[in-house]
């Protein structure tokens, strides 16, 4: 195939850095949508995609060195480099997940209904006449501190809207694909449908133990890759060692889970009458693998001691999903509450990442977690979901 041609044209590194990143992730997102619904449509749209990210990446290395002229401006770019390319590589690992669509490679029904269960899941879903979301504008709406949901893509008529804003007005019959975590699916579903959520129930089949074990390490991979790369932000954002040496740990353990997973894969292809089947759930590890080392690569920076360029931190707020750092008061009204109780995800579309207490680091940040007087939190959400974050984590203004 051959490769397309750019012409330069001066940009806003920023900027580049911000709409690369945001590029990345969405297609990462979508690529889960289109193997967990075999969407063809948006398979092929991940695809063209890619072809944005080989033009944004191609600026900003020309953008980096034109701005260059002394040592240290070179050092300091090299950062701005690592995460671009960084964002490259979790595009390709997109890329690898959607082709699993295109070229009819086949997924276990079994590990679809599995990732929709994940820590970050993803859920598909048409506005009927009924819908208390018809007319209104995803900015009214404020989906993501209601539900903990974000609208990723809008399927209209024959049309496809794809990172959808705050002005994006909704429409009887859009087909809405959302991104959240599985205790916001319910009232996101009820306030598109007006009806009760029914989760798809898994079918009991006689499968190998060993590929059971594969799907159940395949979500676990999913779960912990998408971890990795907000922490390797949040480390870049606030210039944290702690969290860079955490992510780079996580690769190596996101390696031996790939292993483990083609090592399970082969014994279960033994008793299979069509091992070829077992395809797509290899392509699944290494892609999670694959976002994983660039969460390291984004990380890197950090681990190196390179002074960052100040773009980066700028870069890692201005995106769409923002990264949050925030003490707990010690008058806040959330201390010696569970994350599970405080419903942070539903509440404030907020995803906490990590908890730093007594100077060690919580990353396995579960529902039975006590939030404690000075802790602070690591979390990534939208601006409003900040705003309501604050609101929580500080004393409550008396006004009397």
């Amino acid at each position: 195939m051959t490769k397309k041609q750019y012409k330069y044209a001066p940009r806003n590194l920023k900027e580049l850095l911000v709409e690369m990143k945001d590029t990345s992730e969405l297609m990462i997102d979508l690529a889960y949508s289109a193997m967990i619904y075999d969407d063809e449509d948006i398979a092929e749209e991940v695809m063209h995609l890619e072809e944005t990210m080989d033009m944004l990446d191609y600026h900003v290395k020309m953008g980096a060195m034109l701005s260059t002229r002394r040592i240290d401006e070179g050092e300091q770019l090299l950062g701005v480099l690592e995460v671009a390319s960084a964002s490259e590589y979790i595009a390709n690992a997109a890329m690898e997940i959607s082709k699993c669509v295109l070229m009819d490679i086949s997924i276990p029904d079994r590990l679809k209904v599995a990732l929709r269960n994940a820590d970050e899941t993803i859920v598909k879903v048409r506005l009927n006449d009924e819908s208390e979301m018809v007319g209104q504008t995803l900015g009214d709406l404020g989906l993501d501190v209601e539900t903990g949901m974000w609208i990723i893509a809008i399927r209209r008529n024959s049309d496809w809207i794809y990172a959808p804003d705050s002005e994006t007005r909704l429409r009887q019959g859009d087909v809405l694909i959302a991104r959240g975590h599985d205790e916001g699916v319910p009232i996101f579903f009820e306030k598109a449908t007006q009806k009760i959520y029914t989760p798809r129930k898994v079918i009991d089949c006689n499968e190998a133990a060993g590929l059971e074990q594969a799907i159940e390490i395949i979500v676990e991979m999913k779960n912990m890759c998408e971890l990795s790369v907000g922490l390797a932000y949040s480390a870049l954002l606030f210039n944290n060692k702690d969290i860079a040496q955490e992510v780079q740990s996580m690769e190596q353990t996101l390696d031996e889970m790939k292993y483990e997973v083609q090592d399970l894969v082969l014994e279960a292809a033994h008793s299979m009458d069509a091992p070829a089947d077992l395809k797509g759930i290899l392509i699944l590890a290494s892609a999670s693998e694959r976002i994983s080392n660039a969460a390291s690569d984004i990380a890197d920076p950090v681990i190196r001691e390179i002074g960052l360029h100040p773009i980066i931190a700028m870069a890692v707020r201005e995106s769409d999903e923002i990264i949050i750092k925030i003490d707990v008061a010690s008058c806040s009204p959330i201390l010696g509450k569970t994350l599970k109780e405080l419903r942070l995800e539903t509440e404030t579309g907020i995803h906490v990442l990590a908890i730093k207490r007594d100077n060690r680091w919580i990353y396995s940040v579960s529902g039975k977690i006590t939030i404690r007087e000075n802790d602070i939190l690591i979390a990534r959400g939208s601006r409003v979901g900040e705003e309501a974050l604050i609101e929580m984590c500080t004393c409550p203004v008396d006004l009397k």
